[in-house]
């Protein structure tokens, strides 16, 4: 923000009294002291606000990066070092071989077996013993089994696609970690070079107080009120610059060490998204979704179970070889084809886990209704946190250029030698820095909560690509 244009000067009421004698005794070289200080102060005390991260070195001239790449790049770090993408990934797969495992079991299969024993025969002739070696080979299928083949195939399908569904699902939250994570490193940068503006423009009416303690030491007091302001914006600046770093070490953690610059993050999530669209979009998030693949997977397995109380038909085929050494029939060879058929005639106990299964089919569904509406309750309580955000942020706004002006005219008029007292320009100070970080408190507050609302509905991940 540039400096206000000069303002006329009014001239110097006239003083009387106690005042006035003092400004009789006021040396003339004093004055001309004040003078000359309180001219530094007014060319050296006026900063420009600007809300630029400070950065240890001065970095190069680069090409500027869109925000949305800067935090998209950042998103791509955090899931290809998370553990947990890597433990859903792996899971999604092993529901994809679980299907496999389902549609192979319908086909041909084949066994073979091999013994090897002795045996004792009693016989008219006495007693024989052998060392008898088996080997056969089997293949079988099943013909017909009520559909509970074609039932376990669908139910795991169904935990398949639940698989990955949670796999998305996590890789959401860890966007959402991430961008929360970015807007927070953002918000305490921002604060420290807020503070460190403070901190310049305290230091300079320092410098100037000094000057004029120097040659006033009836104004000292006003150098120690200067100096205490000083340390305390010091303090916040220090305080702000811990927490931005409590910030980086957790993003760090999540996405290594080169992070890149804030530049632009302040502008990235400003339109809160429409209710109704968001409220649309939440039925087919990725949560809701995985609940209803949940349920989808146990009315599979209700029907599983009920298919297993029909008759089942297979074929079978089998061959043999035996041969005994020791006496007796040496060899001895047999094959064997036929059909299997079986009827489950009393099963007591398939009543009860059909109805068991049905039981936790609706419950699933229950669950994810329950999902939903609250899902459906959190997207109208973050929508209208984001709408009141950004009105905090409209009028912190429409305060912060009424408070930049107050604070110039008080510092003006403390400029012309007693118009204002101090204690006012500190005062004005105070409250102008307090309001530009609510300012940035409710910037960021508003994009997070737009990123949470995004988040609810159609998805970050979505968003950024």
């Amino acid at each position: 923000m540039n400096p206000p244009p000069p303002f006329p000067v009014v001239p110097r009421p006239r003083l009387s009294g106690p005042r006035r004698r003092l400004g009789r005794r006021l040396p003339s070289l004093g004055a001309a002291l004040l003078v000359l200080a309180a001219g530094l102060a007014q060319a050296n005390c006026m900063d420009d606000e600007k809300l630029e991260a400070a950065s240890p070195t001065p970095a190069a001239p680069s090409v500027p990066v869109e925000p949305r790449n800067v935090l998209l790049g950042l998103v791509h770090e955090a899931l290809a070092r998370s553990n947990g993408i890597g433990a859903a990934r792996l899971l999604a797969e092993a529901a994809g071989q679980d299907v496999a495992e389902a549609q192979a079991s319908k086909r041909p299969q084949a066994y073979f077996n091999a013994t090897l024993s002795p045996a004792l025969n009693a016989g008219n002739d006495g007693n024989t013993a052998q060392l008898q070696a088996r080997a056969g080979v089997t293949m079988s299928q099943m013909l017909y089994d009520g559909g509970r083949s074609d039932r376990i195939v669908d139910w795991r399908r169904q935990q398949a696609e639940a698989a990955r569904l949670g796999l998305l699902s996590t890789q959401e939250q860890i966007t959402l970690a991430t961008t929360s994570l970015a807007f927070e490193r953002s918000r305490y940068r921002m604060q420290v070079v807020i503070y460190g503006q403070n901190v310049r423009k305290m230091g300079c009416l320092v410098q100037a107080l000094e000057t004029i303690v120097a040659a006033d030491k009836g104004r000292a007091s006003e150098l120690v009120q200067a100096r205490k302001q000083y340390q305390q914006a010091e303090l916040q600046q220090v305080q702000a610059q811990s927490q931005a770093r409590q910030v980086e070490a957790k993003l760090r953690r999540i996405v290594g060490d080169g992070l890149p610059g804030i530049e632009g993050m302040g502008t990235l999530l400003l339109a809160v998204p429409e209710l109704p669209t968001v409220l649309a979009a939440a039925e087919r998030s990725n949560d809701i979704n995985q609940l209803g693949a949940n349920a989808a997977a146990l009315r599979e397995i209700v029907r599983v179970v009920e298919a297993g109380n029909k008759p089942q038909l297979s074929w079978n085929v089998g061959g043999n070889a035996q041969l005994a050494l020791g006496g007796g029939n040496p060899r001895n060879t047999g094959l064997s084809a036929g059909v299997t058929l079986t009827i489950p005639l009393i099963n007591p106990a398939i009543e009860h886990s059909t109805q068991a299964a049905r039981k936790r089919a609706e419950a699933a569904l229950l669950q994810r209704a329950e999902a939903l509406e609250q899902r459906r309750q959190r997207i109208a309580e973050v929508h209208e946190q984001a709408g009141a955000a950004f009105d905090r942020l409209r009028r912190v706004g429409l305060v912060l250029r009424d408070s930049d002006r107050l604070r110039n005219f008080t510092l003006q008029q403390w400029q012309q030698l007693g118009r204002r007292s101090l204690f006012d320009v500190i005062a004005a100070e105070n409250d102008h820095y307090n309001m530009r970080v609510q300012y940035a408190n409710a910037l960021h507050d508003g994009q997070q909560m737009n990123a949470m609302l995004t988040s609810l509905g159609v998805g970050l991940t979505s968003w950024l690509q």
